[in-house]
Order: C-alpha cells, then sequence, then structure tokens
C-alpha cells in the first residue's frame, strides 16, 4: 500500500501536460482494448498504440533506474510491434 501511495504522491507532482498525456494514453488504451472495439483492428491498434506511448512516457520519466527502463521500454516495443501488426491489417 506504501508504494501505490508512493507513485500517486509522485504523480501528482507531476507538470500538468504530463498528468494529461498518462491519463488520455491510460484511458485510450483502456477503452479501446474493450470488447466491444475488438471487431475493427483500427482501435485495437490504437490501444496499443497508446499503450506504447503511455510506456515510452513513463520510461523517459524513470530513466535513472536502467532495470525499470529497460522493461518499460521492452513493453513499449512490444505494444509498436503489435499496433503495427493491427495497423497492416487493416490494409
Amino acid at each position: 500500500m506504501q508504494r501505490i501511495t508512493f507513485m500517486f504522491k509522485q504523480f501528482l507532482r507531476e507538470p500538468l501536460w504530463f498528468k494529461i498525456l498518462i491519463s488520455t494514453t491510460l484511458l485510450v488504451a483502456l477503452i479501446f482494448s474493450n470488447s466491444y472495439f475488438s471487431n475493427d483492428p483500427a482501435y485495437q491498434g490504437f490501444s496499443k498504440l497508446a499503450a506504447a506511448i503511455f510506456f515510452i512516457a513513463y520510461g523517459m520519466k524513470m530513466r535513472r533506474n536502467r532495470t525499470t527502463v529497460f522493461i518499460l521500454y521492452a513493453a513499449a516495443a512490444i505494444c509498436l510491434y503489435l499496433a503495427w501488426h493491427k495497423f497492416e491489417l487493416m490494409g
């Protein structure tokens, strides 16, 4: 519980643009990954792209911890690959 409280307090100290970016990308990723949008690959691709932006933004923010950065950038790379694959299916 202390870790969650720490992360929340850290989030509140961030600049407004970062809060908006993180909140928007997380919301888009959650909404478009919903089963309601599962029939259209474009929405699934946008979901993966938003998740990649989320991971990259937090990776840039936590660049002092190499292990965390590696994990976040790896997750972003996977999301970018999956988004590219979904957009490729559309064409």
